[in-house]
């Protein structure tokens, strides 16, 4: 509660300061820096992407831009982890962390700057690499705060701590750091934040959520055992494909007939594989399963239910005890990204001084999508906001909407943003939400 009240005076001292008299300057300030350097440094690392746990050049590239600034740069941290520090006097440890790697997917977007780049993956497939999600926005940005916050040294006191973070895609990166005695090393910090570029929302605007930012995500595995036989005497044998498909089709039920109806939750089974031949009943098949929450208590309502449906199915359909459906959730899973209420609550009010009220995108989340920033920030608990800045112009959303080509995804092969506003808009929101913590 303490260290609450704290922060809350000192923010609302910062809300106090001379905000707007710098206001100008640095945004003017942070156009002429990616004009003069981010430009570069974004088409850079667009061309370049790299697969998870690979990101060997993009690292050493992302510490090289920030040694430049001043910063005391550790490279290798949790694989190809950088965390960089610069210390300013008496204050709080504030962190701010960006994610860098790409995606397996070829590039289709038609930009004059497209990846061309391939990569050989873990298992040993070239395969094309892609920044289809914008971290390569969110490192750029990293380097723009960096020299922002560098050039405003004496508006600021304490240490800022910035991490480029690994592997988020396959949200083993934050866990791999944290295992690599992330804070015993460099300090644990009294606020963290990190933000992501969204292109399903227009430019020049904030979102940020008082709750969960993103949510949870488990990996589930069902192994779906059967008796084989000819396809032409099915009762001979009992089908893992019919099994399986009564699985999925049960587990439709699990989110509307468990979760309470106002708590969210996703079950989807992406990947269904059995048999080997028109004519044969095989004696297995195998569901790959996503499964969302946005609370703890949710997930393990889902998961629990997943079992149950998955066991008593295999009852059902008369199969043994020890041959019953194997349910097994992998430990690559994420928690919710749940913000601090308090300073979440307290940097809107910076963000509404800075921008205007009109900067907040109020249209309620519509997927689940998760992160892998809770590991930096659950355990030990550390005071965090997670926020999104808009990666569309809102022409493009406009031409959608009267039947022009939809606004991509994140993770399609199509994927775009408008780099200037986005990384100018990242840089701005981090660098106003930094001042006002580490005052």
């Amino acid at each position: 509660m303490r260290r609450f009240l704290v922060g809350s005076l000192l923010i609302l001292a910062a809300l106090n300061a001379p905000f707007t008299a710098h206001a100008d300057e640095l945004s003017k300030s942070i156009q002429q820096n990616y004009r003069e350097h981010l430009d570069t440094l974004f088409d850079y690392f667009h061309r370049n992407p790299e697969l998870s746990t690979m990101e060997v050049k993009t690292a050493a590239r992302l510490a090289k831009e920030l040694r430049a600034q001043g910063f005391e740069v550790t490279e290798k941290v949790g694989g190809t982890g950088v965390v960089a520090i610069l210390k300013n006097g008496e204050g709080p440890l504030v962190m701010l962390r960006a994610d860098m790697d790409g995606l397996p997917v070829q590039e289709k977007s038609g930009l004059p700057n497209a990846s061309m780049a391939t990569q050989i993956d873990p298992n040993g497939n070239e395969v094309p690499v892609m920044h289809a999600c914008g971290h390569d926005v969110h490192i750029t940005a990293l380097v723009g705060t960096a020299r922002a916050m560098v050039e405003r040294k004496d508006q600021w006191s304490g240490t800022l701590m910035l991490i480029g973070q690994p592997a988020e895609e396959r949200v083993l990166g934050a866990r791999a750091m944290m295992s690599d005695g992330l804070w015993e090393r460099f300090g644990k910090p009294d606020y963290a934040l990190a933000f992501h570029v969204a292109s399903i929302i227009p430019t020049g605007k904030i979102q940020v959520s008082e709750a969960a930012q993103y949510s949870g995500a488990d990996t589930v595995d069902i192994i779906v055992h059967g008796v084989g036989t000819h396809g032409a005497s099915p009762h001979m044998g009992v089908d893992p494909v019919v099994l399986g498909s009564q699985i999925v089709l049960a587990l439709q039920t699990v989110v509307s007939r468990t979760l309470p109806p106002r708590d969210a939750g996703v079950i989807t089974v992406g990947s269904f594989h059995a048999g080997t031949k028109h004519n044969i009943i095989s004696d297995r098949a195998h569901l790959q399963v996503t499964v969302r929450n946005d609370n703890l208590e949710s997930r393990k309502l889902l998961l629990e239910g997943i079992e149950r449906v998955a066991k008593n199915m295999g009852r059902v359909a008369g199969l043994p005890e020890d041959k019953l459906p194997e349910v097994i959730v992998s430990e690559e899973w994420v928690p919710p990204t749940v913000n601090d209420q308090a300073l979440t609550i307290q940097l809107k009010e910076v963000w509404r001084q800075r921008f205007g009220e009109d900067v907040f995108f109020q249209k309620r989340r519509k997927g689940m999508g998760a992160e892998d920033f809770p590991f930096f920030t659950q355990e030990p608990y550390i005071p965090s906001t997670y926020f999104a800045v808009g990666g569309t112009p809102q022409a493009d959303f406009d031409r959608a909407a009267a039947g022009g080509p939809p606004v991509p995804s994140h993770h399609s092969p199509l994927f775009k943003i408008d780099a200037e506003a986005s990384v100018t808009q990242g840089v701005e929101a981090s660098v106003v939400a930094l001042l006002a913590l580490l005052q």
